[in-house]
């Protein structure tokens, strides 16, 4: 059980295994033990701690200071305080490379002049062409390589071939990243800034960020898919909407020494069902924070 303090609510440890829950099922479907969690779990508290607890006048916390913040004995603060995982960042880097071309290709109204990807030619001389887009987003990667991580994924099809080749964006891009460890990257950086947002509202007074939930119990399974069904179809056409707005915003910024700032929108819904003995009294409250 967690140590509690006179200011933390006794709903402390119910609100911690609510939300570790589901962690903890994803790591035990995964393969990570007990042991590999608390692990990582030691190397996210020292990062935790250096990063959101630094000493007076901004000074960076010697171990002593991470040790007494986080109760992990000084010695295994210094070993954990190492440098980043290159292959996590090169993982991320990669989804970061594909998310960007798709979210462009669907934004830039040189791209979707309809509203609507338009499929593109592998070059062109004059006008939009796939490798072009590619080149806009980094020049750090080769636009084969995204168009055959793309094409292995099932995110575009490819008509013809070498340079005379022309590439569609199909609906899977839209929804959601096809490959293992890309899937992966998005679960971290989704689930991560949701739960940042929620810990800031949490601790800061007035809540600094936009979080609401609907929720309602006691459905049935036909309600349910009619409310999931209008959500998907509402909900895509927000995240298109922002899509556009913030790749003109974007565009707009481009340098901007001021322009330091990233924004995340989720969209999510979940539903379950309820055991007969658990179920609470009717609930409809509209919305939650």
């Amino acid at each position: 059980m967690t140590e509690q303090n006179a200011q933390d609510p006794p709903v402390l440890d119910r609100a911690l295994k609510a939300v570790l829950r589901p962690l903890v099922k994803m790591m035990i479907a995964r393969g990570v033990t007990a042991p590999s969690a608390y692990r990582l779990l030691k190397e996210v508290y020292v990062e935790s701690a250096e990063a959101d607890f630094s000493e007076e006048r901004g000074a960076r916390p010697t171990d002593s200071r991470i040790s007494v913040l986080t109760g992990i004995h000084r010695r295994d603060v210094k070993a954990l305080r190492g440098g980043p995982d290159e292959n996590r960042r090169a993982a991320a880097r990669r989804v970061t490379t594909l998310a960007t071309v798709v979210g462009r290709w669907l934004a830039d109204p040189a791209l979707a002049p309809s509203g609507a990807p338009q499929p593109l030619p592998r070059t062109a001389d004059d006008g939009p062409s796939f490798d072009g887009l590619v080149a806009a987003v980094s020049k750090d990667v080769r636009p084969r390589t995204v168009l055959d991580a793309m094409e292995s994924q099932g995110l575009v099809i490819v008509e013809g071939h070498g340079s005379a080749a022309h590439i569609a964006l199909t609906a899977a891009a839209v929804v959601a990243p096809g490959a293992a460890d890309e899937k992966l990257v998005f679960y971290g950086r989704n689930l991560g800034d949701h739960v940042s947002a929620a810990t800031e509202n949490l601790l800061t007074d007035p809540a600094p960020f936009f979080e609401r939930a609907v929720f309602y119990n006691r459905l049935t399974q036909n309600s349910v898919e009619a409310l999931e069904k209008e959500a998907h179809e509402r909900g895509m056409t927000l995240l298109t909407d922002l899509n556009a707005r913030a790749f003109a915003l974007q565009e707009k910024d481009a340098g901007n020494p001021a322009a330091t700032e990233r924004f995340r929108l989720g969209v999510y819904v979940y539903h379950a069902t309820e055991e007969p003995d658990s179920q609470s009294p009717p609930d409809g409250a509209g919305d939650e924070d």
